[in-house]
């Protein structure tokens, strides 16, 4: 569904990606696993059209998205849920939930925002609030039900549990399963390493701009290098 070859992505003179490949099948719960600053959300930019890559390639279903504009990525079902929310804080709950079906021009946006209001319930109750007054929680419950009202076949996720309390995060990642259960295809990228693995298919390590270690993610999770430098583990 999406192959990365050999992507180069620069700040500057700086190299933020070196050479990273890698690929996400359909039906997976792909992780991303790396300390600050080794380039995950960069990656995650660069595959949505946010930054050009200095050299490789993107490509989505057999399309190269390489020099497409962000847009049309969205509008290919390739959708992104930004570290930070990135709500609009001055809309209704509901207005921020339209705005995710700016693309699609079928009839099915009404049936598409009654869906989400039933699985997010907490979002429904909320439905005429300015989203700037819920809580951190249900703001990212927000910020990724506005991107399923886009019907992405495929939903880069980027730290969807950061800031949050550990009873929040347990269901966040307990959506993340559900949503991949029900069909979409999921790139996450999450510093919580340890939740990450228990329910991703696959994964990826990555370290100052290069992929050093990928494979299931129960073997990750069980590698002692992986366990020492994210899991709090010791190798002994």
């Amino acid at each position: 569904m999406l192959n990365i070859n050999k992507l180069v992505v620069a700040y500057g003179g700086i190299l933020a990606l070196r050479g990273v490949s890698l690929e996400v099948r359909q039906g997976e719960i792909i992780t991303l696993v790396g300390a600050n600053g080794a380039g995950k959300s960069t990656l995650l930019r660069a595959i949505s059209g946010l930054l050009r890559a200095k050299s490789g390639d993107i490509f989505f279903q057999d399309v190269r998205l390489n020099a497409m504009p962000a847009h049309a990525i969205v509008a290919r079902g390739l959708v992104q849920v930004p570290e930070g929310r990135r709500i609009f804080p001055n809309l209704t709950v509901q207005e921020n939930l339209e705005l995710g079906a700016y693309r699609r021009n079928d009839a099915g946006v009404a049936a598409s925002l009654g869906e989400v209001l039933t699985r997010f319930p907490r979002l429904g109750e909320r439905r005429r609030q300015p989203a700037g007054t819920l809580s951190g929680g249900e703001q990212q419950l927000l910020a990724i039900a506005r991107a399923l009202m886009s019907q992405p076949q495929l939903l880069l996720l980027d730290e969807p549990s950061m800031g949050l309390a550990p009873l929040l995060v347990r269901e966040i990642f307990a959506l993340i399963r559900e949503i991949n259960n029900a069909g979409t295809t999921i790139l996450l990228v999450e510093q919580n390493a340890h939740m990450a693995l228990s329910i991703a298919h696959r994964g990826y390590v990555l370290e100052t701009g290069s992929i050093v270690l990928s494979g299931l993610a129960q073997e990750l999770a069980e590698n002692p290098q992986v366990q020492q430098a994210y899991l709090g583990k010791d190798e002994g």
